[in-house]
C-alpha cells in the first residue's frame, strides 16, 4: 500500500496450499487451481470495505457471514439490500454483538435476516463471507468502520468453489451450536 491508496491484485495461485481449520483438531489442505483469482486489500483506507460491499451487491443466491465485530453501516446496509432482492443471507456473530450498541445485529434481524450468536467459543473470531458458494471473503478485516478507517487489516477475496465448500462445511458446524 502506498500512502493509503487502494491495492487490488489479481493473483494466479499456482501451487498455493491453504490449510484451513475445519473443526476441533482437524485441518484440510487444498491446492487451488492455477487459474484461481484472488483480490487483496489492505487498510486503513485501502478499499476493503468497498470491496466487501461490491461482492455483496453482486451476490445472486446466497451470502453466509461469520463475524466477530459487525458495525460497518455500509456492509450492514448491503446485506439488508441483498436480502430484500431475494438473496439468502444468514449470519453468525460473536456473543459480544448481542449487546454492542454499535452492532448491526438488530438492523439485520429487523430486516428478517436469520442471525444467530455463537455462544460456544470464548471468542467467535471469524471474519468470513461465503458468496454464491464460489467466493470466499476473509482475512483480519472485521466488518467495522474502524477496520476500514483506522486499523491495519487485510482482506482476501478468493473465487474458488472448492475453498468455499470448506468454509461452508465449517460454517454449518458453527450454525449447529449457535442460537438466538
Amino acid at each position: 500500500m502506498t500512502n493509503g491508496k487502494r491495492i487490488i491484485t489479481s493473483i494466479p495461485l499456482v501451487f498455493l496450499v491453504i490449510a484451513l481449520i475445519v473443526g476441533p483438531a482437524t485441518a484440510a489442505d487444498l491446492v487451488l487451481p492455477h487459474d484461481t483469482q484472488a483480490h487483496v486489500y489492505f487498510s486503513p483506507r485501502g478499499g476493503a470495505q468497498g470491496a466487501v460491499v461490491a461482492e455483496i451487491a453482486q451476490a445472486k443466491e446466497s451470502i453466509f457471514v461469520q463475524a466477530y465485530s459487525f458495525t460497518s453501516e455500509p456492509i450492514v446496509t448491503a446485506l439488508i439490500q441483498a436480502h430484500a432482492r431475494g438473496v439468502k443471507v444468514e449470519i453468525i456473530l460473536d456473543k459480544s454483538q448481542r449487546t454492542d450498541k454499535r452492532s448491526g445485529t438488530m438492523a439485520v434481524r429487523e430486516a428478517g435476516i436469520h442471525t444467530v450468536i455463537d455462544y460456544r467459543h470464548a471468542i467467535a473470531h471469524n471474519k468470513i463471507m461465503i458468496i454464491d458458494q464460489d467466493t470466499v471473503v476473509t482475512g483480519s478485516f472485521n466488518f467495522t468502520k474502524s477496520a476500514e478507517e483506522k486499523n491495519a487489516e487485510n482482506l482476501l477475496i478468493v473465487r474458488s468453489p472448492e475453498l468455499a465448500k470448506l468454509y461452508q462445511d465449517n460454517r454449518k458446524r458453527h450454525m449447529e451450536h449457535s442460537g438466538d
